[in-house]
């Protein structure tokens, strides 16, 4: 998943504490977070691959933990298409320095209110394998363009 926009629900953030100036300001604006013209050429190098590539927003909850059939209800009603325990810090981070961002997000289970059985940590690292090779194609297409 391309990501467009982050929900960061973690209770946690890298820039809380004394601001070091020279590393960027004090109050980081989020807004457009992930560079447009970034993913202007994710898309394009994802068509080149032939890999279909949603896009979709990014929740970030601490865990270590698979969301209940309730927060899964109440997260899709916050705006997030996908959830995970990573990827908003270092977000943070790099706006703060300046950094133009572009996110992608390996969708390793479709757990929905809905779903029956529980998701469990081996059929999550199982799909990794099958993610990442699509990652790999848009990425082999991208990197050139942005070198």
């Amino acid at each position: 998943m391309l990501i467009t926009d982050t929900i960061n629900l973690s209770g946690d953030n890298p820039l809380r504490g004394p601001n070091l100036d020279r590393l960027g300001p004090r109050f980081v604006a989020m807004t457009d977070a992930f560079d447009l013209q970034l993913r202007d050429k994710a898309r394009q190098a994802a068509a080149r691959a032939r890999v279909i590539l949603r896009e979709g927003v990014y929740l970030m909850l601490s865990g270590p933990n698979y969301e209940t059939r309730a927060e899964l209800r109440m997260l899709r009603t916050l705006g997030a298409d996908a959830v995970g325990m990573s990827t908003v810090p270092e977000v943070l981070v790099a706006r703060h320095q300046g950094v133009r961002v572009l996110g992608f997000s390996l969708i390793a289970n479709k757990a929905t209110p809905e779903m029956e059985g529980e998701v469990t940590h081996e059929e999550v690292l199982a799909m990794g394998p099958i993610g990442a090779a699509r990652l790999v194609e848009v990425l082999r297409e991208l990197l050139p363009e942005l070198a």
